[in-house]
C-alpha cells in the first residue's frame, strides 16, 4: 500500500497528518473490499456461465415431460448446483477478507509503530532543547562567577602587595651592619611579597616538588618569620629548601 511506503519525517509529520492516512488507507481497504466482492461474483459468473454453455453444447437436448414430479426434482437439482457455487465464492469472499484483514492490521501496526518514534522523537527533541538552554544558563553563570572570583584575587593579591611593602618592608641599606665579607654585602635582597609569590608559584607550578632553595637573597627574618607561623615548611632532609603549606588542599 501506498502508506507503507512512505517515511514519518518527524520534523514534519503531524498527529493530524498520521490520523489523515489512517483514514484514507481504511477508505481505500473498504473500496477495494467491494471491488473485489463484484469482481468475484462476475468472474464467478463467468465461470458459471461458460461451463454451462459448454456443457450444453455438448448434450443433445432432451425433451423432459412437463409433470410436476420431474420439474421438481430438475428445481432441487439446479437449487443444489447454485448453492455448491454460491458456497464456493463465500469461500473464496471470507479467504480474500481474511487476507484483507492481516494486511490492514499490519499497516495499523507499523502506523503505531511509527507513531511511536515519532513521540519519542519530540519527547528526545524537547528534552535536549531544555538541556541546551540548561547548561547554556549554567555555563553563563560560572563565567560570570569565575570572572568574579578572579578580580577578587587581583584585589587580594594588590592589598596583600600594598600591606607587605607597608608592614614587611627590606631592612635600611643605609643602617651599617654587620656582614662577614664584602661580597655580602653587594647581595640583592628580595621583599617578602617576591618571596611569596616565588613559593606561590613553584607549589602550582611543580606540585609533585614544590620546594625551593633557599638563596642569599632571601632575607634570613622573613624566612623565620614564615616558618614560626606555618606559612612555610621546612624539607624534612635538607633544611636549605622550603616550601609554601598548601593551604588550599
Amino acid at each position: 500500500m501506498s502508506v507503507s511506503n512512505q517515511d514519518l519525517d518527524p520534523d514534519s509529520t503531524t498527529d493530524e497528518d498520521i490520523t489523515t492516512a489512517k483514514e484514507e488507507l481504511i477508505k481505500k481497504c473498504e473500496e477495494m473490499w467491494k471491488d473485489l466482492e463484484e469482481l468475484s461474483l462476475l468472474i464467478m459468473q463467468v465461470k458459471c456461465l461458460t461451463a454451462e454453455l459448454s456443457q450444453w453444447q455438448k448434450e443433445t437436448p432432451e425433451i423432459l415431460p412437463l409433470n410436476e414430479e420431474v420439474l421438481v426434482t430438475l428445481g432441487k437439482e439446479e437449487f443444489q448446483k447454485l448453492r455448491h457455487d454460491l458456497e464456493l465464492v463465500l469461500s473464496t469472499i471470507q479467504s480474500k477478507n481474511e487476507k484483507l484483514k492481516e494486511d490492514l492490521e499490519r499497516e495499523q501496526q507499523w502506523l503505531d509503530e511509527q507513531q511511536q518514534i515519532f513521540e519519542s522523537l519530540i519527547a528526545l527533541h524537547n528534552e535536549l532543547k531544555h538541556q541546551n538552554v540548561t547548561e547554556s544558563r549554567t555555563f553563563k553563570e560560572l563565567k560570570t562567577k569565575l570572572h568574579d572570583v578572579k578580580e577578587y584575587k587581583e584585589k587580594l593579591l594588590v592589598t596583600l602587595s600594598e600591606f607587605l611593602e607597608d608592614h614587611f618592608p627590606l631592612p635600611d641599606r643605609n643602617v651599617k651592619k654587620k656582614r662577614k665579607n664584602t661580597e655580602e654585602s653587594n647581595i640583592q635582597l628580595i621583599t617578602l611579597h617576591e618571596m611569596l609569590e616565588i613559593l606561590l608559584n613553584r607549589l602550582f607550578d611543580v606540585p609533585h616538588d614544590p620546594y625551593v632553595k633557599i638563596s642569599d637573597s632571601f632575607w634570613p627574618p622573613y624566612i623565620e618569620l614564615l616558618l614560626r607561623n606555618g606559612i612555610a615548611l621546612r624539607h624534612p632532609e635538607d633544611p636549605s629548601r622550603i616550601r609554601l603549606e598548601a593551604f588550599h588542599q
